[in-house]
């Protein structure tokens, strides 16, 4: 399970309604009824307290309720209760102005085209997964990323999160929002282009297809979506997973004309509820025909589907098994051995399932599983674990040491090719991906925990690997955090930069912990925190050369109120001499805001 998972779907404890004595919902009774076990200060929970809650917008808590994260908590609600629930907890919403003409910041009209131009298409910039750019399409240096200055920031109206990995291409930045809005913008002034509205929160990268012509992306319904890059205009939506828990979490991949989805899910927020019969979903990878979104092959990581297992929980609902191995990141593609690879989430229940925490190798031409490697048995585990009413969770439940963040496909000097996996756990493992997986080396630089080791993902220059630690823990704003350089060959480390204090101690959410994954570039490697800063490390060393402080409120050249906040789902990419990174998130500290940097600045 992921970091969002493990906080907002505690949100609302149980997720029963609770009406007041006059028979209208009443939200503070919802909450203290219902949250306040998880969400009171040294609850020892990774949930937002009280005072973090009214921090983000009404919008936003009723999205999660009703089509994002929390849909199957706000499923057992009336609608009455999540209203008086999202009025209690949430700020207003921004007001929407009225005007005539075009809303602020729109661009003129103009051709589009990705012909010649620089770069960064989908979750990890390349198929190998290794968020490094050339310094060619990075269009920075060592020397010039002292240097850098805000450009202009983009605000998006209402929300409480900024999460979505940016892509850039033909001079266009393309990213999806909390609210469902994928914006089109102009990568060098932020004005817009378009906008599209999808059905969920879209947390994925937009993969664009080799001519320029599309757009890819999906969000927490579980929808995939085809637009076109010049207008916005939809080309198809299909349903990657019939499973009413499914949702895409990881960026979809184009290749070869085929898409490859990850399917991720919510099940382990609904087995919250001792009424529902946990669990039956089962991760997956949907390869897609990008010009009608039919289907090719579809491929699952537990090859079986879930039985009735013959026990019931003592709420005496029926149990199923084994569920679970979803998968949370982007599909990593190996052109040589034609192969797709993935790693998988923990299993949801009994009986335990040996591809859960593994990686997985399919055939990109027919979905066959090629190999698997499992690294952590039984870890059998969901949020009944830490609710109030544990009647789903599995007996000796694991420790949620699941894998967040893709595969890394790297080659050494010497021809041989190597595949790095990082885990929950705090371990980074090397595998052979010529010899069904078999494990090189392996090494651990964190304690590991639900929200511990590494949570979003690292990258890789041409010899070495650099990871953020989380690490996260109730401890105090200053547990967790820091940078590992780590040798292709051995796993040997070369450095590690240990943490800097935070400056946000009395802020709620803060904290030092590093979930966001990386961005390197020649000599250099970024890193966002949950206290809100970006830096940037010399990759000989480690010394930080620059850093950025997000905590404050932006004008935006689309006219829209906007506060950074800490970073966690996406890391920076960087294109012909820009940096674009967003900045704010619901369960540590809130915010809104897409921020781009230059040399130039303004």
């Amino acid at each position: 399970m992921t970091f969002f998972m493990l906080r907002l779907l505690l949100l609302l404890g149980m997720g029963f309604p609770q009406n007041s004595t006059a028979g209208q919902p009443d939200g503070a009774r919802i909450f203290q009824n219902s949250c306040h076990s998880c969400h009171h200060p040294g609850s020892g929970f990774s949930a937002p307290t009280l005072e973090q809650l009214h921090q983000i917008t009404r919008g936003s808590i009723m999205r999660a309720l009703e089509s994002g994260r929390m849909k199957e908590q706000g499923a057992s609600l009336t609608s009455d209760d999540r209203n008086a629930l999202a009025d209690f907890l949430g700020m207003p919403d921004p007001a929407t102005p009225a005007t005539a003409g075009p809303p602020a910041g729109t661009c003129a009209a103009g051709n589009f085209s990705t012909a010649g131009d620089p770069s960064w298409s989908g979750w990890g910039a390349d198929l190998a997964n290794s968020r490094f750019q050339p310094g060619g399409k990075a269009g920075l240096g060592r020397d010039d990323v002292p240097k850098l200055k805000l450009k202009w920031a983009f605000g998006y109206p209402g929300a409480s999160a900024a999460y979505g990995q940016p892509t850039v291409a033909g001079g266009r930045l393309f990213v999806g929002s909390e609210d469902g809005t994928v914006d089109s913008l102009d990568a060098r002034t932020g004005c817009t282009y378009w906008t599209y509205k999808a059905e969920a929160t879209v947390k994925t990268a937009v993969s664009l297809d080799s001519a320029g012509h599309t757009a890819f992306f999906g969000d927490t319904n579980g929808n995939v979506y085809a637009v076109l890059l010049e207008n916005g205009r939809l080309r198809w939506k299909v349903h990657a997973d019939l499973h009413p828990a499914a949702r895409i979490t990881g960026s979809p991949v184009f290749f070869d004309n085929r898409i490859y989805v990850p399917v991720s899910s919510g099940e382990e927020g609904a087995a919250m509820d001792p009424h529902y019969p946990c669990c039956t979903f089962r991760g997956s990878v949907v390869a897609l025909d990008p010009q009608s979104g039919n289907t090719i092959w579809k491929a699952y990581t537990i090859p079986d589907s879930a039985k009735p297992t013959g026990r019931r929980n003592p709420a005496g609902t029926k149990l199923w098994g084994p569920s679970g191995a979803a998968v949370w990141s982007s599909p990593t593609v190996d052109l040589k051995a034609h192969a797709i690879y993935v790693d998988t989430g923990n299993g949801y229940s009994e009986p335990d399932s040996r591809y859960s925490d593994s990686v997985i190798a399919f055939d990109m031409n027919s979905g066959k599983m090629l190999w698997s490697k499992q690294f952590t048995a039984n870890d059998r585990w969901n949020i009944a674990c830490v609710a109030p009413d544990t009647a789903n969770c599995p007996r000796g439940p694991g420790n949620d040491f699941d894998f967040g963040s893709p595969p890394i496909l790297r080659s050494l000097a010497d021809g041989r090719r190597i595949l790095i996996a990082a885990q929950k756990s705090g371990l980074v493992y090397a595998l052979d991906p010529d010899h069904r997986g078999k494990v090189l080396w392996q090494v651990r630089i964190g304690h590991g925990g639900p929200l511990g080791g590494i949570q979003w993902g690292g990258g890789a220059d041409d010899s070495v690997a650099y990871f953020p630690r989380s690490d996260w823990d109730d401890s105090g704003p200053n547990a967790g955090g820091g940078m590992f350089a780590l040798q292709f060959t051995t796993g040997q480390r070369v450095w590690f930069a240990p943490p800097p204090k935070t400056a946000c101690d009395a802020q709620p959410g803060c904290s030092a912990a590093q979930m966001a994954p990386v961005t390197v570039i020649p000599g250099v490697v970024f890193s966002g925190s949950l206290d809100g800063h970006l830096r940037a490390y010399d990759t000989h060393d480690g010394a930080i050369i620059w850093d950025f402080d997000a905590l404050h409120d932006f004008p935006t050249v689309n006219g829209a109120k906007a506060t950074g906040g800490s970073m966690n789902q996406s890391g920076p990419a960087i294109v012909d001499g820009m940096l674009y990174v967003n900045a704010g998130y619901t369960n540590a500290i809130s915010g809104n805001v897409l921020l781009a940097f230059s040399v130039d600045g303004k």
